[in-house]
């Protein structure tokens, strides 16, 4: 590197999707999102959510990159965030310090931060319960990070192996973590009516005694499959 990067570089102005328009994702499950997106979205299931708070979120992401072993980064997005936002903060997966606290989320708490969502690991975790914000994470750890950078704030990151942008919509539960990048949302929406129709012919089939998928029973009657007694 010729020269040494800014200490932060933070977008503050990102296009943001209106609290009505979130509203409308509010309550869905995550397993919904994903169907309505090609069975894809959701963060890598080794993050997880810390035990405690309640681990249902919706939100606007705001995302940031924390140089590895440092959380300047997340600090800074304390700065950005708005009422409801999902704090999302990479750390290119490093796993050998702490991000996140009970320092972090109790600020988080006091700016109306509706999650923090990490690769990277947390600590404090009574803190963290006490705080009552959600922490998704890949593990906990004492160790604690510095606050010295390099970092940035509002710039697309990768966490996951789901590509997020500033504005993209965060959906927490307890089977995991959708993210709905902004220019699909509308989409999305459409899709969901057709996701839902679904659910509920399955229910109620299920109600009326199914056993075997449909599916599969033609396809036992049919030529493709061999029976061996």
């Amino acid at each position: 590197m010729i020269e040494d990067p800014p200490l932060l570089q933070i977008r503050r102005r990102f296009p943001r999707p209106s609290p009505d328009l979130v509203g409308r994702f509010a309550g869905i499950p995550t397993e919904h999102l994903v169907d309505a997106m090609d069975g894809r979205g959701a963060l890598d299931y080794r993050l997880r959510p810390i035990s405690g708070p309640p681990t249902t979120f919706i939100g606007p992401a705001v995302t940031c990159l924390c140089a590895p072993g440092d959380h300047l980064a997340i600090a800074a997005t304390l700065a950005v965030v708005q009422q409801g936002d999902v704090i999302v903060a990479a750390t290119d997966a490093h796993t050998t310090l702490a991000v996140v606290g009970r320092r972090i989320t109790g600020m988080a708490r006091n700016r109306g931060v509706a999650a923090v969502v990490t690769d990277g690991l947390a600590r404090d975790t009574e803190g963290i319960r006490q705080s009552g914000v959600p922490v998704v994470c890949a593990g906990v750890t004492p160790n604690s990070a510095a606050a010295a950078g390099p970092g940035t704030v509002g710039q697309p990151v990768v966490i996951g192996g789901i590509a997020v942008a500033s504005g993209d919509i965060v959906v927490g539960d307890a089977d995991g973590v959708v993210v709905i990048p902004l220019w699909r949302v509308d989409e999305v929406l459409i899709r969901l009516e057709g996701v839902r129709a679904r659910e509920a012919d399955l229910a109620g089939k299920l109600a009326a005694g199914l056993g075997v998928p449909r599916r599969v029973t033609e396809l036992m009657a049919s030529p493709r499959v061999r029976y061996l007694d």
